[in-house]
């Protein structure tokens, strides 16, 4: 089905970990359809604020697969605006 998107989390080892990025998720004001401790998948509604989810798990201490910010933003540099 094309109506949700799939985010790809990195770092989630435990159950914990995963209701982290859920309230995370939440907090950014998408409430994740499923988040999958195994393969690391977030499934979220289509509509989905993706820029603030991935940020609100960024700040929770986790990684998007996938997501520019990491991959070309150098060191963890915390900006906080």
């Amino acid at each position: 089905m094309a109506d949700e998107l799939i985010l790809k989390v990195t770092g989630m080892d435990c159950d914990g970990c995963v209701k982290a990025v859920t309230r995370a998720a939440t907090g950014a004001g998408t409430a994740p359809l499923s988040v999958d401790l195994k393969s690391g998948e977030m499934r979220l509604p289509a509509g989905a604020d993706v820029p603030a989810i991935t940020r609100a798990i960024q700040r929770a201490g986790f990684g998007i697969d996938g997501a520019e910010q990491g991959a070309n933003h150098g060191a963890h540099h915390h900006h906080h605006h």
